[in-house]
């Protein structure tokens, strides 16, 4: 991810809904040096940023829907979110929890693209978003893993205005000229049952150290550490709760 800080129509957080956010915490803190500040405000509903030094890097918060799986979901930022809730329902895509303020903080919304992978909406108030993104212990990419390349290509720019660089394997998202993000698509390699979705990338400063690190706390070892074209080494795994995510080398570029 090349954008330092929030860009509007990109990438600007992360929350991960997990069944035993407490684990989750000791997880996360343990493999990347996150401090947790839970909002102790009953209507807050548990909700935890994690931080990375001084700057908010991240959230955990408890399962606040019956159904809703143990995952870490994008947020992107939006100058209004109606304005794009209205986009995404034109472009096909649905709303799961319509805009609405989180206190004085910003407009949240919940959306699904049309083959169903969820992200969220935020429109900035007085919380706008991580603090630090590309050191290690902080968001560095996001992928959307979908079984319909085409039709994610058709929707996501019509909705944010993204920039789109395509290849055979690989297509990367971008905003003017700065890339923050790619889609693979979802091959025979995952089960049916595995929904389209969005997964982030943390920047760590070694990733096959991470890697090990990961699984003594109890993390799985989705796909091993390897190194793409380009010298990026990557990795991704899923902590005991059941969350994916990846990690990805610091300073490498996108």
């Amino acid at each position: 991810m090349k954008q330092t800080s929030v860009t509007t129509n990109g990438p600007c957080w992360v929350e991960l809904g997990t069944s035993d956010p407490a684990a989750a915490k000791a997880f996360y803190a343990e493999l990347f040096g996150w401090r947790a500040d839970t909002d102790v405000r009953p209507e807050a509903g548990g909700y935890t940023q994690m931080h990375l030094g001084d700057a908010p890097a991240a959230a955990v918060t408890p399962r606040y829907a019956p159904r809703q799986p143990t995952a870490w979901t994008v947020s992107f930022a939006v100058a209004d979110a109606d304005d794009t809730a209205a986009r995404i329902k034109d472009g096909g895509g649905s709303l799961l929890v319509e805009p609405t303020d989180v206190f004085d903080l910003g407009r949240f919304a919940v959306a699904a693209d049309p083959s169903g992978a969820v992200f969220t909406l935020w429109q900035p108030r007085a919380f706008p978003g991580a603090g630090v993104f590309n050191e290690p212990g902080s968001l560095g990419w996001v992928e959307l893993l979908t079984r319909n390349p085409d039709g994610a290509i058709a929707f996501y720019p019509t909705v944010f205005g993204w920039s789109v660089a395509p290849s055979e394997h690989y297509t990367q998202w971008g905003l003017a000229g700065q890339d923050f993000g790619g889609m693979p698509a979802m091959g025979e390699n995952f089960p049916p049952e595995v929904p389209p979705h969005w997964l982030p990338y943390f920047s760590v400063a070694d990733v096959d150290n991470t890697a090990e690190r990961a699984v003594a706390l109890g993390a799985d070892v989705l796909m091993p550490a390897y190194s793409m074209p380009g010298g990026r080494r990557i990795a991704v795994l899923r902590d005991a709760q059941g969350a994916a995510f990846g990690v990805y080398s610091a300073g490498t570029a996108g």
